[in-house]
């Protein structure tokens, strides 16, 4: 049945099953975008530079943990020696105050930091939304009702309160970025879960899933089957812009001392000490809180573009590269 079924309709969305025409349909939409173009690209540069950190650093001869007490000047506190923060041929975006630590190679090991604990904690939320969610749609009167009030209470978990907690009583010997991941996903999957039912209610009353269903299929293979294709688009979409909020979490947790521990680096770790240098080294607060305003920024318009394709029917919330003839004919 799913085999020759190759779409399907839910008010208010595209639900396309995923195929070699619907990668195409959705490719023609997002070129229509330019501004999610542009922020496709900025992404995909950020990976790039989290992915080559340790090719860059070796490039600049540097790395993120060695210190160089020669180049601050102790009797002033810890300053940069030198203009601008201690930029040389050495050392590209300068040095870290009071350590000397290479700030670029701080930086783009932060972007894998930063990055990596946000698509992880990403990951874990959308599968234990989309688990959840399913088992609710699915499931009979009283596994939705059960499901639903666990889903409510999750929601209802100050997500800084709790991620505090957890994370200030948990041994330093566990690896920290892995633990922030974690946190992040097992507290945050709630609102997931909540559209995931949500779609599934709306997508088990459809002709050819109530056939499945009366076929004699269990629950498990009406999921795989025909389910999850037509949640394919929401669930994307929706992942797509929790990315950035993951981003911000994070670089809150270390910003508070409770998330990446040094010498491990963090955009959010290195903005915890940088208020105090930022006269005398300015790039040690611009660049961290730079790159997360642009990282955070790409990833929203990328996902709001990302939105759009999926669901030609919804208006963009940002128009720069949109036009309503280009959306006509895509």
């Amino acid at each position: 049945m799913s085999g020759v079924l190759v779409a399907s309709k839910v008010p208010g969305t595209d639900t396309s099953v995923p195929g070699v025409s619907g990668a195409r349909q959705f490719w023609r939409r997002l070129r229509t975008q330019r501004a999610a173009l542009v922020a496709a690209g900025v992404v995909a540069l950020l990976v790039l530079i989290a992915l080559a950190a340790p090719l860059l650093t070796a490039i600049e001869g540097q790395d993120p943990t060695t210190y160089h007490p020669g180049l601050v000047d102790s009797a002033r506190g810890g300053v940069p020696v030198g203009s601008l923060g201690g930029i040389s041929a050495d050392h590209w975006l300068g040095v870290e105050p009071q350590t000397g630590r290479d700030l670029f190679a701080r930086l783009v090991y932060g972007a894998r930091v930063s990055l990596g604990v946000a698509f992880a904690a990403t990951v874990v939320q959308v599968f234990i939304g989309v688990v959840v969610g399913v088992a609710a749609g699915l499931g009979s009167q009283w596994v939705d009702q059960l499901l639903s009030r666990v889903t409510d209470i999750i929601i209802a978990m100050p997500l800084m309160i709790v991620s505090l907690a957890l994370l200030a009583i948990v041994p330093s010997s566990f690896p920290r970025p892995l633990l922030v991941a974690l946190v992040i996903g097992l507290i945050a999957w709630g609102s997931t879960a909540k559209i995931v039912r949500a779609h599934t209610l709306t997508l088990k009353e459809l002709d050819y899933v109530a056939a499945a269903r009366l076929s004699g299929w269990g629950s498990w293979h009406v999921a795989r089957r025909e389910l999850l294709p037509a949640l394919a688009a929401p669930v994307i979409t929706y992942a797509a812009l929790l990315v950035p909020i993951n981003i911000t979490v994070e670089a809150a947790l270390s910003f508070l001392g409770v998330g990446v521990k040094p010498p491990t680096p963090s955009w959010g770790q290195m903005l915890t000490a940088a208020d105090v240098w930022y006269q005398a080294a300015p790039q040690y607060l611009l660049l961290p809180a730079g790159s997360l305003f642009v990282t955070v920024l790409a990833l929203t318009v990328l996902g709001d573009g990302v939105r759009t394709a999926l669901d030609p029917r919804a208006a963009s919330r940002l128009r720069v590269g949109t036009g309503r003839r280009r959306e006509a004919k895509a």
